[in-house]
């Protein structure tokens, strides 16, 4: 089947890449969480892929959506219990991450967050029926679209719940990222408020105050002005 073979080869080209990727960011996160270098590293990375980062992941949703409904609707291959499951998991993120992406809302990674926690591990365990006896006896498919029989296996490990957890992975990387970026950004968009009587920052205002001894934000008192004392008048006497 030409067009099984090519689009396999997509997906698994598409796959491999994505398996570099997360296994970078995951080296780089735990690199951050250790060392002032990593966590150099983590940000500027954070920086150039942190801004796309919600579109990427919504990339990667659409891809995995469209190949999953590409080999049950046009290969016609019936998808398992748990693929099933997977799909339930995947498919909302398109939603769910192109709508956030469009309204530019920085904590839509809280909202895919769920799905991501549910579906990761979901998919490995799908994969790990798929070859280990102990994991296929415990599992309730259906005799007709078994779970533990993959459809294809590329490379000796990769099959579709490979490729589904790959897409789970990359996605919360991604998310990450852009989660990063958002929280420098709006570090450094917190700009300080300036008096305009003064032309000094409220920061200061509030130091200048607790060294007198006021509480903050209090409105500063005039000195009372003290009136200049002219010497006893002398009056000239004249005889």
């Amino acid at each position: 089947m030409p067009d099984f073979d090519a689009a396999t080869n997509f997906f698994l080209v598409l796959t491999i890449v994505a398996n570099v990727a997360v296994v970078l960011v995951a080296l780089l996160g735990v690199a951050a969480l250790v060392s002032r270098g990593g966590r150099d590293a983590w940000t500027s990375l954070a920086r150039v892929i942190g801004p796309q980062g919600v579109l990427l992941a919504w990339i990667v949703a659409v891809v995995t959506t469209a190949g999953s409904l590409y080999y049950s609707e046009h290969l016609g291959f019936l998808p398992c219990e748990l693929c099933w499951y997977q799909r339930i998991l995947m498919y909302p993120l398109v939603f769910v991450l192109g709508v956030g992406w469009l309204r530019r809302d920085r904590k839509v990674w809280m909202t895919a967050l769920p799905f991501l926690v549910v579906g990761a591990p979901l998919s490995l365990y799908h994969w790990l029926v798929e070859r280990v006896p102990s994991f296929a006896e415990s599992s309730s498919c259906s005799v007709v679209a078994p779970c533990s029989a993959p459809y294809f296996e590329k490379l000796g490990f990769v099959t579709l719940a490979w490729m589904c957890l790959s897409s789970f992975l990359l996605i919360g990387s991604l998310l990450a990222l852009a989660a990063t970026a958002a929280r420098d950004t709006g570090r450094e968009g917190a700009a300080p408020t300036v008096d305009d009587r003064s032309g000094r920052t409220t920061g200061d205002l509030e130091e200048a105050q607790q060294r007198r001894g006021r509480t903050p934000g209090s409105p500063e008192r005039s000195e009372p002005e003290v009136p200049e004392r002219s010497g006893p008048e002398v009056k000239e006497i004249t005889t």
